[in-house]
């Protein structure tokens, strides 16, 4: 069983002069629920190389059971620091794919040639693709084989409008993942802010926020 996860190569949050990448949760729960369920993982991201971490998913109160496994985790530490250019990668090779958020994604992969080709190679062969919290984003310009967006007619979730409001950045974010999924045809679907929410439509897997990591990998792992 081979699963690619792949992240953001995107450090600046818009033009606020702060730092953004991916979320260090949302990273390592998927990471551990697939590595422990014997997954070989290869990690890729546009760039290649370390991947940066948003800063506040570094803060303690963002600190989960994998996080801290992570942290004392030197293998998993030297795999995230050399990931593979997404360029170099054959989707034929991978059984699954996974990308985890952070609000880098919404910069770089939602609009990043060789990531949308690599979602349509997934989904014209029907295996499984999971995204989680602002990682939907990165459908925004995936299409099906019926040339219509992916997430058409689909149901789908990702982080909400507020959410996005009570982080403070409905106006630095290059778009609103929950306004992009109407837009594009999605049924969206949405629990309380902040809690545990994943919805499955045929094989793809979109999971609401951070909390929603774990409960999504393991549902990306019932589809293989």
């Amino acid at each position: 069983m081979k699963i690619l996860m792949v992240l953001t190569s995107h450090d600046q949050l818009g033009d606020t002069g702060k730092k953004t990448g991916f979320w260090l949760e949302e990273f390592a729960a998927p990471y551990y629920v697939l590595k422990d369920a014997g997954a070989e993982i290869t990690l890729a991201s546009p760039k290649g190389g370390q991947p940066p971490l948003d800063p506040k998913s570094d803060e303690p109160d963002a600190q989960t059971e994998a996080t801290d496994r992570f942290k004392a985790d030197q293998t998993a530490q030297q795999l995230l620091a050399s990931t593979t250019p997404l360029s170099q990668i054959k989707p034929d090779e991978f059984d699954a794919v996974f990308y985890p958020g952070g609000h880098g994604p919404l910069w770089d992969l939602a609009e990043d040639r060789d990531s949308i080709a690599l979602i349509e190679a997934f989904a014209a062969k029907d295996r499984p693709i999971g995204v989680v919290c602002h990682a939907p984003g990165v459908l925004r310009h995936v299409k099906g084989t019926d040339g219509q967006p992916l997430v058409s007619g689909r149901k789908v979730t990702g982080f909400t409008n507020s959410e996005e409001e009570a982080v403070g950045l409905t106006e630095v974010v290059p778009f609103l993942v929950e306004d992009m999924l109407q837009e594009r045809g999605g049924h969206y679907e949405k629990g309380a802010d902040w809690g545990v929410y994943v919805v499955t439509d045929g094989k793809l897997v979109t999971g609401q926020n951070p909390a929603s990591s774990e409960e999504a990998a393991k549902k990306l792992l019932a589809l293989l």
